[in-house]
Order: C-alpha cells, then sequence, then structure tokens
C-alpha cells in the first residue's frame, strides 16, 4: 500500500486531525442480520429479535420490493446499517457518488449508527468484493485517519468500523491490528465493531493469542459485536459466515462480554441460510450468556 503517491485531497487536508465529537450509540440487545430469505417470517410474526442489521449495499437503490420490505421492518425494529464496499483505506479518490447513496439510504431509514471494515475493496474503479488487508503502519494509519474523517464529515455522523478476519500479514507492519484500531478510534472519534469470530479466525491463521487483540482494544469505544461461523481447513481458518458459531467462538464472547460489558451482540450469516428458527437460538444464547456473565448492574459476575 503506497499511500505516498496517491494525489494530495484538499478536503482531507481540512478536516485532518478532527476527531468526530458524538456521543456513544446505545446498547440496542440481541440482534440478528437481515436476510431475504426470512421476510416473510419477520413481517408475519414477532420474532424474539431485539434489531437488525441490513446490509447497507442491497437498500442503496431508489426503489423496488426490498427497500419497501425494509421501510416495513424500520417501523418495528432498531436497524442498523453494515456496508461492504466504503473501503475506508483505499488510496484511490472517494467514491462520493457511493457516499451520498449511503447518506440517502441513513436519511431514510434512521439507523442507529452505520458500519464497514477496516479494509480495500478494489482498484481503479473495480469492485473485487473482498475485505481486503492493510499494512498497519504510520502512514497507512494517517491515511486511514484522514478517510474516516473525510466520510464522517461527509455523513454528518461518526462511522463504526469493524476488524476484519485476515490470511497473509505485511513484513513492514510497524504495529499490531489492535494498536492501530485503537489510535485509529481515538485519532478520528469513529467506533469500533469487534467481530468476535474475526478475531479467532485471525489469530489462528498468525499464531497469535486472541485474548492479546481482546485485551488491546479500549474498552470504551466498542459498540457492536458480530457472532458468526467459519470453514475450519486444518492448517487455517476461512471466514466463511456458512456455519453455527462454533463453542471456542462463544467462548471468546464470555472473555469479550468481561472486558467490555453489555455490548450490542448480533448473528451474522451469509450462506447456507437455515430458517429463522435456528438463527434465533443463537440470538437467544447470546442473550443468555450475556444475563449469566453480567447481571443487571452491567459488571461481570463472580
Amino acid at each position: 500500500m503506497n499511500v505516498a503517491s496517491r494525489s494530495p485531497n484538499p478536503f482531507e487536508a481540512a478536516v485532518a486531525d478532527r476527531p468526530m465529537k458524538s456521543a456513544k450509540p446505545p446498547f440496542l440487545g440481541f440482534g440478528l442480520g437481515l436476510r431475504h430469505q426470512h421476510y416473510d417470517e419477520i413481517l408475519n410474526g414477532n420474532p424474539p429479535i431485539d434489531w437488525f442489521e441490513v446490509i447497507s449495499e442491497n437498500y442503496m437503490i431508489p426503489g423496488g420490493q426490498p427497500l419497501r420490505t425494509l421501510d416495513r421492518i424500520c417501523e418495528r425494529y432498531p436497524v442498523v446499517m453494515h456496508g461492504v464496499s466504503l473501503s475506508i483505506a483505499s488510496t484511490a479518490p472517494p467514491n462520493f457518488e457511493y457516499l451520498q447513496g449511503l447518506k440517502d439510504l441513513a436519511r431514510r431509514v434512521e439507523p442507529k449508527w452505520v458500519s464497514d471494515h477496516l479494509c480495500w475493496t478494489g482498484v481503479h474503479g473495480k469492485n473485487l468484493h473482498d475485505l481486503l488487508p492493510i499494512p498497519y503502519t504510520s502512514e497507512a494509519l494517517d491515511h486511514v485517519v484522514s478517510r474516516v474523517q473525510l466520510v464522517q464529515e461527509f455523513l454528518g455522523r461518526a462511522i463504526v468500523l469493524e476488524n476484519v478476519s485476515t490470511y497473509v500479514q505485511f513484513n513492514n507492519s510497524e504495529m499490531t491490528e489492535w494498536e492501530f484500531l485503537s489510535e485509529l478510534s481515538r485519532r478520528s472519534g469513529c467506533w469500533l465493531l469487534f467481530d468476535i469470530n474475526n478475531v479467532y479466525v485471525s489469530a489462528f491463521n498468525h499464531g497469535y493469542d486472541p485474548m492479546t487483540f481482546l485485551n488491546g482494544i479500549p474498552r470504551d469505544r466498542v459498540v457492536q459485536f458480530h457472532m458468526a461461523g467459519h470453514s475450519h481447513m486444518g492448517t487455517h481458518i476461512i471466514d466463511t459466515h456458512d456455519h453455527p458459531v462454533c463453542e471456542d467462538v462463544w467462548d471468546l464472547y464470555v472473555a469479550a462480554l468481561k472486558r467490555f460489558g453489555r455490548v450490542s451482540t448480533m448473528i451474522e450469516r451469509d450462506d447456507n441460510i437455515p430458517p429463522l428458527d435456528e438463527l434465533i437460538l443463537e440470538v437467544n444464547r447470546t442473550r443468555e450468556i450475556a444475563n449469566e456473565v453480567l447481571p443487571a448492574s452491567g459488571k461481570p459476575a463472580g
């Protein structure tokens, strides 16, 4: 990643070193990723789900049945927006057409927050439809801070950024991923989405203790947990989001609750989508574990 070669952006310079000040988003409870396979069950029933996370790009359209369905769901449940194409770490010029679409959807949906991933997703106008890693260097940090500030100024709100699963590391990294995320949040004012499965995947792939990652993230900056499944290949793990949450990730969730307290938590499933009742069982498990680990006071039991 050569950020030195990028053309200077006057808007980036204008917002440099100006962290967004915002109130911490509320605790929403225990939610689920909204998928079209479950539209009818949700609208025709009253599933015990506290909130839904929607994939922003699925609804950044001028009309159609998905958007009308989302309008109806928003009347009944709190919603957060989660994107996959912000490409916040890219060195390409900001895509203001995309940002305007994101802003328009947020105005319509009124989400509790808007999130995306700490990664880049394409180059030269091509979306590679993957969440690609970056080197954790001071130069990259300066660049991403400026990009986050630009996006936040444009949207008029602080955003939330998620740690991604990774399969390679950069030899020129100068800090750990958790150090990079912590400093990014401090300098830009963005909040953090702590994907517990992604921490588990990356820790296994790179041979470090996931607790080191967990303990390296500031307690007061995390506003959401993701829980998901993966595919264990023996020598490495692939973040496929097509299996139930495994027991090791549930154990890491317990540790995250003890570290961060009550945080809005959701089950994320992107493939091999099971019936809604099966996913509700996992949502219920997040709630039950949280209530066991954290009594009403919000402090760990025991």
